[in-house]
């Protein structure tokens, strides 16, 4: 995820947003890149959408949504993750050419709200999503 492409995701959310929502734009190994919090966001929602960015950018599942339907099915699947995966909607993984490039996490809206923002933000830069 190049910084513009991250920085045009976060405008994108900014501009579309039905509430205040923060956004977290991870590189693929989880890292922000571009992050906002709206005025009226709530304060937690800075670090749900960091989780959801970095969840989405690290795990093997392509989204946040995806990923709690697998640990939901899989007791050891739930035990080994890492500590900072969350399982909350609203993390998208962001693709280029197949190969996963980094993901967008939102956080302020109800999760599938999220979750559909997440994913208009990553077509608004020209990357893809896995479905």
């Amino acid at each position: 995820m190049t910084h513009e492409q991250a920085l045009a995701a976060v405008r994108f959310v900014v501009e579309n947003a039905a509430a205040p929502v923060s956004v977290f734009v991870a590189d693929d190994h989880g890292e922000v890149v571009a992050a906002a919090t709206m005025d009226g966001a709530a304060a937690d929602t800075r670090m749900n959408a960091q989780r959801k960015a970095y969840t989405a950018a690290r795990s093997d599942a392509t989204s946040t949504r995806e990923l709690a339907v697998k640990a939901r099915e899989d007791a050891a699947e739930r035990a080994s993750f890492d500590p900072f995966f969350t399982f909350f909607q609203g993390g998208v993984a962001a693709f280029d050419d197949g190969r996963r490039v980094g993901a967008v996490g939102i956080s302020g809206l109800p999760g599938p709200d999220d979750d559909a923002l997440a994913r208009q933000a990553i077509a608004a830069t020209g990357l893809a999503t896995a479905d």
